[in-house]
């Protein structure tokens, strides 16, 4: 009698995300598919990386370019949000309740979708309540949640947090007790969790 083939398990991920880089955007449809069960935890760029992007001119064009050239390696869409690259405060605050309510991964895509293949403010209530629907997340408490700004102490916390673990970028994708932090590392969170014997789609 043959053994059986062993069991497999689900591939599962934690995501830290911030709304307002176009590298979360990028790498956001890739880790929906890859994975069975993906945590996603909204972290602020501005402690991780110890700054507003905006304050260097340098800094945001360099990062412009690079978002460019993987874009098109990755053959997606991306146009500019005209407040780029200041931080979308209220939506991150959003995504926080979205999570809560178990659609973060709809809204996630939903909103990067608006604002890196639309070009629009995801801080206008207008478009988060486009996010908010395209989401099936709950209208009132999405656009009551964008105006709490108790929310925004668990956002710097997970900066923190990945700062102290080595991370100097986001989108940061934990598989198991790896850290893969930066979008080009989504391939190799993919690799982890297959070495581990689960069971992911490729990317």
């Amino acid at each position: 009698m043959r053994g059986r083939m062993p069991r497999r398990e689900p591939a599962r991920a934690q995501l830290y995300f911030d709304l307002a880089c176009p590298f979360t955007y990028l790498a956001t449809e890739r880790v929906e598919r890859s994975f069975d069960h993906v945590i996603w935890t909204p972290a602020c760029s501005a402690t991780l990386q110890r700054g507003f992007l905006a304050a260097d001119l340098e800094a945001r064009e360099l990062v412009r370019a690079a978002a460019e050239q993987r874009a098109a390696a990755l053959r997606l869409p991306l146009i500019w949000p005209e407040r780029f690259p200041l931080d979308v405060r209220a939506a991150m605050r959003a995504s926080g309740f979205a999570a809560e309510q178990g659609r973060a991964g709809h809204f996630v895509l939903a909103a990067g979708r608006l604002a890196f293949c639309g070009g629009f403010d995801l801080d206008d209530p207008e478009v988060l309540a486009e996010a908010a629907a395209a989401a099936s997340v709950p209208l009132a408490g999405c656009l009551r949640a964008a105006r709490d700004p108790r929310r925004d102490g668990p956002m710097e916390a997970a900066g923190r947090h990945l700062l102290a673990a080595g991370a100097d970028r986001l989108p940061a994708l934990r598989v198991g007790r790896s850290l893969f932090s930066g979008e080009t590392r989504v391939g190799a969170a993919v690799a982890a969790a297959r070495a581990s014997g689960a069971v992911v789609a490729r990317v």
